[in-house]
């Protein structure tokens, strides 16, 4: 499992540890990922995601899993975001006809 995620696209950054002797070692700054379950309305059910915490801000910013994803173009999702907002749009289709 990558350590990236869906939503924002963050993931790991490399740096240098810097000792007070000005010594430089390699290191690397992780993103804060959380496994976490959001509520789609639209499916009924509940969808785990690792997200960052800026990623779980912004989808409720944007209202909901639903709502973050039917208004985000297709060329912004990853992969994952993007197999599961066709799931979301078939079911929508279903509950309107």
């Amino acid at each position: 499992m990558a350590r990236r995620c869906s939503v924002t696209g963050k993931g790991v950054l490399t740096g240098n540890n810097v000792s007070h002797a000005n010594n430089k070692t390699r290191r690397r700054f992780l993103p804060n990922l959380q496994e976490t379950s959001l509520m789609s309305d639209i499916l009924g059910t509940t969808v785990r995601l690792r997200l960052s915490t800026r990623g779980i801000k912004t989808i409720e910013h944007n209202g909901g899993l639903d709502a973050w994803l039917l208004s985000t173009p297709d060329r912004k999702l990853s992969a994952e975001a993007l197999e599961l907002k066709r799931r979301i749009e078939r079911a929508k289709a279903k509950r309107a006809a």
